[in-house]
């Protein structure tokens, strides 16, 4: 687990104002060794590189910015190689060439000896003027939310793991849902996009019960036990109670398809909607760091899967029967040993895919 506890200084400006991080009388504020010299900090690569490449379009950066073997994963599949890689961004900037993206959050633990593990959390506005792998161009304006997870070092990212709220973008361009989706099931090839290969984990084992955690210590609060408790205990033990006693009464939760729960009645409604469709859903937490003291409070990154099968009434339709992967990230605001805000995304239309099949 990695804690910044001496650098939550270095984070975005109030109001993620580019023009103020890209202000050329900037110095360099934190060591960065192997970096362009114009990067002042981490923050500062994640959200000025993001805005070179994909604002102003110097896709070619991605030969300076990305390793010749960088892996990308999604809820879909590993995308592997730079050039696998520069053909996705064009193809996706082919299809909203004016996208604007605003960071709206980079947490981030490490240093540039061992490398630099950031996750940006950004809000994107794009105009579908070109073609997609959904259909022709609809011209509609799009807003919709992503997370992407990077680890860094020297200039380059190595590996990178991305969550977008594709469903809600869909459904903004005004595509029929299930015509689309069934479209990308019968198959278009994406650029070295490799399905995941997975097996169901065992939720509990004959006559047992879900595993449990240690007991929490008195020795000061751990922000790292407390998020996987929590997670474990709501999520794999099915103990909703819990929630009372983790998350502050006015909880605020951002997730997919612009969906802004208020309050812990919306917030069990939508665990309880997830675990009626996936009933033996099991969730593994595959990453975790955060930043902040316990007297400011943190600001965490969890990266975790859910995987389980489709048998409830739901959202995504009747029952399939199908078993599924899903990839997520959540970021949580957490302070007084409490969850105050979230948010959390993951890729509605690769989970539907896998249900549809």
């Amino acid at each position: 687990m990695a804690t910044n506890e001496n650098h939550v200084s270095i984070k975005l400006d109030d109001k993620g104002d580019i023009s103020k991080m890209m202000a050329f009388d900037r110095q360099r504020s934190q060591s960065l060794h192997g970096f362009d010299e114009d990067y002042t900090d981490i923050v500062d690569y994640i959200i000025r590189c993001t805005h070179k490449i994909w604002e102003e379009h110097g896709i070619g950066l991605i030969y300076t910015h990305y390793v010749h073997n960088v892996t990308v994963w999604t809820t879909s599949g590993r995308t592997y190689g730079r050039e696998a890689l520069l053909e996705s961004t064009l193809q996706s900037l082919a299809a909203f060439p004016n996208r604007r993206l605003f960071g709206d959050e980079v947490i981030w633990a490490g240093n540039d000896q061992d490398g630099f593990q950031t996750s940006h959390r950004m809000t994107s506005v794009a105009k579908n003027t070109g073609y997609s792998w959904y259909g022709p161009p609809t011209g509609q304006l799009t807003t919709y939310c992503s997370i992407a997870n990077c680890l860094v070092k020297e200039n380059r990212i190595v590996e990178e793991w991305v969550v977008s709220d594709t469903l809600g973008q869909l459904q903004q361009l005004g595509f029929d849902k299930r015509a689309a989706i069934e479209k990308l099931v019968q198959g278009s090839s994406r650029s070295g996009l490799k399905p995941r290969e997975y097996s169901l984990p065992e939720r509990v084992i004959g006559q047992t019960v879900p595993v449990s955690l240690p007991p929490l210590t008195s020795h000061g609060f751990d922000v790292e036990a407390f998020v996987r408790r929590s997670v474990h205990e709501v999520w794999n033990w099915r103990l909703l109670n819990k929630i009372d006693a983790y998350y502050v009464p006015d909880y605020i939760c951002h997730t997919t398809c612009e969906r802004h729960l208020r309050g812990l009645g919306h917030y069990k409604a939508f665990v309880l909607t997830m675990l009626g469709t996936f009933p033996d859903a099991v969730m593994s937490i595959e990453q975790f760091y955060a930043m902040g003291t316990a007297t400011e409070g943190y600001r965490t990154m969890t990266r975790w899967n859910l995987q389980g099968t489709h048998k409830g009434p739901g959202p995504y339709g009747e029952p399939t029967g199908q078993p599924f992967y899903l990839m997520g990230i959540s970021h949580h605001i957490v302070k007084e040993g409490r969850f105050v805000e979230e948010w959390t995304f993951f890729d509605e239309v690769a989970l539907l895919q896998q249900l549809w099949k």
